[in-house]
């Protein structure tokens, strides 16, 4: 006997079934020899097309599943997950974000806002104009600059944006590549509590939250489990497979990485973390194609249920040797693209962890 779907650590949403009476219905389907007797729950699974299906009626954030083959008495479980509110939101990621903070803090005594920075001040105008929420990952140190040389003086300015601005840890630096596809996990904490506690100190835990992405989303099992008990509970990645791209998938295997390709979320139950997939890499993509690639989906299995807009902050700059003059219009062009199609702007913690109100 075979769970085949939902399967464990599935996180199911409005695009999974029919939403009513303020529960979520959808099927389960199991492979089970052909004269099993098949139970799931109360329920009498009913053989057709070579496997048992039986309606399943999800309330509850978090469902426990029981299968059972009375012949035999073989039983099977799966934990699977319910989210209310994932399907058709949407969220500006930026990575690699330092020069930024370094800018504010040697204009200290010049600047009278956070939003005399240039970039930020473009930022919040995304915001101003669409309303997204926007998701900012933070190296520690940059050439010249680490986060505790950065003042307190805006930290009610900060608190002031919790409403659409968010700021957790990415990485210590920029460089080596993938620094944590090997670390261990004190490594891994050390660095994470590095970023945590400056955010902390001098922006507030207001715009902290339980989601975030590791540098080049690679980290192994021991790394996952050091920014777990640093208080995150979910991972961006692409979690590519069977192509030639870099896989940026955390330690997850290859049946792992294709299942959360198509799904979009899972949740490995066993180390108690949820992983998403982007939907787009901006900076990868060039203006002319980005709503292309992102209609393209239609064809490519249907739209995300959640679209992550994902991006890295030093291609705003025209010092930088990759510098894209359009990096503006690319990123206006795919926030408008969320809002053509119906996206509305939602904080990954919200549409996972829980509901607060949209602002």
């Amino acid at each position: 006997m075979e769970i085949i779907s939902p399967i464990d650590g599935d996180m199911l949403h409005a695009r999974d079934g029919i939403t009513e009476w303020g529960r979520l219905s959808l099927t389960m389907t199991i492979r089970a020899p052909a004269d099993s007797i098949i139970w799931v729950g109360g329920i009498r699974a009913i053989y057709k097309e070579g496997v048992f299906k039986a309606g399943l009626h999800l309330k509850d954030y978090e469902n426990r599943i029981e299968v059972r083959d009375e012949k035999t008495g073989e039983t099977a479980s799966v934990t699977v997950y319910r989210l209310k509110h994932f399907a058709g939101g949407y969220r500006l990621s930026i990575d690699d974000n330092i020069w930024f903070l370094r800018d504010i803090c040697q204009n200290a005594g010049k600047y009278r806002s956070i939003f005399d920075n240039p970039y930020l001040a473009f930022l919040k105008e995304v915001h101003d104009r669409y309303g997204t929420r926007i998701h900012l990952n933070l190296f520690y140190q940059t050439e010249g600059f680490n986060l505790s040389q950065l003042s307190d003086e805006f930290k009610s300015e900060w608190q002031a944006q919790s409403g659409w601005l968010r700021l957790s840890f990415h990485a210590l630096q920029e460089f080596p590549d993938k620094p944590y596809l090997k670390a261990g996990y004190d490594e891994v904490k050390k660095d994470c509590d590095l970023v945590m506690n400056e955010i902390s100190r001098w922006a507030g835990k207001e715009l902290m939250g339980p989601v975030t992405t590791v540098h080049w989303g690679e980290a192994t099992v021991e790394g996952v489990r050091a920014v777990r008990d640093a208080g995150y509970k979910g991972l961006l990645g692409y979690f590519n497979v069977d192509d030639d791209l870099p896989a940026v998938s955390y330690y997850l295997d290859v049946k792992q990485r294709r299942h959360l390709k198509k799904r979009w979320i899972w949740k490995d139950n066993k180390e108690d973390m949820v992983f998403i997939r982007a939907s787009i890499v901006i900076d990868k993509t060039e203006l002319s194609a980005i709503r292309p690639f992102l209609d393209g989906y239609q064809q490519r299995g249907g739209l995300p249920p959640y679209v992550d807009l994902l991006v890295h902050e030093q291609y705003y700059y025209p010092g930088y040797e990759a510098y894209q003059p359009d990096f503006r219009e690319r990123i206006l062009t795919a926030v408008q693209w969320a809002q053509d199609n119906g996206y509305q702007p939602a904080f990954l913690s919200e549409c996972i962890f829980g509901r607060t109100t949209r602002h």
